[in-house]
């Protein structure tokens, strides 16, 4: 499956487009990080990755979701 990923220091955000339903949580959860109209739409440095989980924890499609980068 097509995925993007975008890295902010401990966590990878990770988008799978085709799972995507456009529920628009994310943007009104993170406005600062979801942008559809900007490319990348997904600027995860405007957020710490506490909030960046908080708020791909509330996807209701899957599309959004995270994994904790080990290497520091």
């Amino acid at each position: 499956m097509d995925t993007h990923e975008y890295v902010n220091g401990e966590i990878t955000v990770i988008w799978q487009p085709k799972k995507c339903i456009h529920s628009g949580i994310c943007v009104k959860t993170l406005p600062k990080v979801y942008n559809p109209k900007a490319r990348p739409w997904i600027k995860v440095e405007n957020a710490t990755p506490a909030e960046l989980q908080n708020q791909i924890d509330q996807c209701p499609s899957g599309a959004l979701s995270y994994k904790f980068n080990t290497d520091k």
